[in-house]
């Protein structure tokens, strides 16, 4: 790693604690993030285009990654998608930039599997604030038991390779739908509201609406097929997944 030179796409680093790799093309707010970012503490790498972000994350192996949604060439979506599809950088916590605060468009920075979100024009101290929080729900995550495969009805959730089966039919899910279906499943017969399903996936006060969770639990219900119907509704307080 060195210093950056005169084009964004150049990487560097300084010496501190947990390592964050920023990706963003615009060289102001590399120069932000670094410096807020260095000076509590961290050691920060910069790079401009997604395509080298891929490349940087598997050789630096950082403890979290703040990803800009608009990048040239690869966008910020696609990076995400890539980083949690490799095994290497699939857990690694991914806090995405973006300029646009659109429902729609936050959710589907959440569904590519990003931890977290920070529109522009952003505070540091927020930043930085979030960047804690994920690194520190993410030790957490790495630190409780959890069993590597969960079988609810005729429905296999393998945790570690990521995966989704019902019968023999594997089931392609997104980040988050995933993480509802787990979620759900280890407690089966429980009612959880639409914040608690939120705080579970997600950790506290995530930003983010409930109705967000009506949109992932109607897309999970969809590619589960016939057994959508084992995530029930219940009127007025939020969803479960019926006991055996």
């Amino acid at each position: 790693m060195h210093e950056p030179g005169n084009t964004p796409n150049s990487i560097r680093s300084t010496t501190a604690r947990e390592r964050i790799l920023v990706v963003d093309d615009e060289r102001d707010i590399q120069e932000l993030i670094h410096y807020s970012l260095k000076r509590d503490g961290f050691v920060v790498y910069t790079i401009g285009t997604g395509e080298e972000a891929l490349v940087a994350a598997e050789d630096i192996g950082p403890e979290l990654i703040i990803l800009d949604r608009m990048l040239p060439g690869m966008d910020g979506i696609e990076v995400c998608r890539h980083l949690k599809r490799q095994v290497t950088t699939r857990t690694t916590p991914v806090i995405m930039l973006t300029a646009k605060t659109e429902e729609d468009d936050i959710v589907v920075g959440l569904d590519a599997g990003a931890d977290d979100y920070v529109t522009k024009p952003f505070s540091p101290k927020v930043l930085i604030a979030r960047v804690r929080a994920a690194l520190r729900r993410a030790q957490e995550a790495g630190n409780s038991p959890q069993n590597e495969i969960v079988h609810i009805h005729d429905i296999t959730i393998d945790i570690t390779r990521h995966s989704v089966t019902i019968g023999d039919r594997p089931v392609q899910l997104s980040a988050t739908e995933f993480a509802i279906l787990e979620f759900l499943s280890r407690r089966p017969g429980w009612v959880f509201s639409r914040a608690r399903i939120i705080d579970g996936v997600k950790g506290e006060n995530y930003p983010v609406t409930e109705r967000s969770v009506d949109v992932q639990i109607l897309g999970l219900r969809k590619k589960l097929g016939d057994a959508g119907n084992l995530i029930e509704t219940v009127r007025g307080v939020g969803y479960r997944m019926r006991s055996d």
